[in-house]
């Protein structure tokens, strides 16, 4: 059987909104409690989680949630939206818009610049799409917030698309940190890329 603190990391990290038969206000409690923790994780087991949290979950969750705590995988999936916008930061020359990339950032810049990476070769269509939505996000007052946020929704869209046929109980473990119906944009990357940067990262 998996480990207590395994599945509370999955209670503790699982959205709300997920959890329809909690009362909001018993949530808390009900997360400190080994009890309360049991009967969240068959709720989830009967639906969102059917894979992470089977009846015997091994290899499943303890696989998953040993090489993917929330922080290494919220890492990955930032790091996968930035290189998602590899074309349009490439493209990019603007004093003022490059600087306020580089301040959101940091050294994920260099990522977006890394055509070993990716070449960044999209459809004229999808370029224009995601110059669009960048340039909304270079415009608002709270620009860091307002990038982050659209990198995170696009990282996670990229490895839900790519991890779904391949390992279905990370999916699961994704899903459940965003609350349900969390927007997932049409995903781009190849899968090489996509592989490359989970590999760097299931390593560390």
């Amino acid at each position: 059987m998996a480990s207590a603190g395994e599945l509370r990391a999955v209670i503790d990290g699982t959205d709300p909104g997920w959890l329809d038969g909690v009362d909001p206000a018993l949530l808390p409690a009900a997360r400190n409690s080994a009890l309360g923790r049991r009967l969240m994780a068959r709720t989830l087991a009967g639906g969102t989680a059917a894979t992470l949290l089977a009846p015997s979950p091994k290899p499943a969750l303890d696989r998953v949630l040993k090489r993917w705590p929330q922080v290494k995988l919220r890492s990955l999936v930032r790091n996968l939206g930035v290189l998602a916008f590899a074309p349009v930061i490439r493209a990019e020359v603007g004093r003022e818009p490059v600087r306020r990339l580089k301040q959101a950032l940091d050294k994920r810049y260099l990522l977006a610049l890394d055509r070993q990476v990716w070449d960044g070769e999209v459809s004229r269509e999808r370029e224009a799409q995601l110059q669009s939505v960048l340039q909304d996000a270079l415009a608002r007052t709270d620009t860091t917030p307002a990038l982050l946020a659209l990198f995170n929704q696009h990282g996670c869209a990229e490895l839900h698309a790519w991890a779904q046929l391949r390992d279905p109980a990370l999916t699961e473990w994704l899903a459940l940190l965003h609350p349900p119906g969390h927007p997932r944009p049409a995903a781009h990357l190849p899968p090489a890329a996509v592989q490359q940067l989970y590999a760097v990262h299931a390593g560390t």
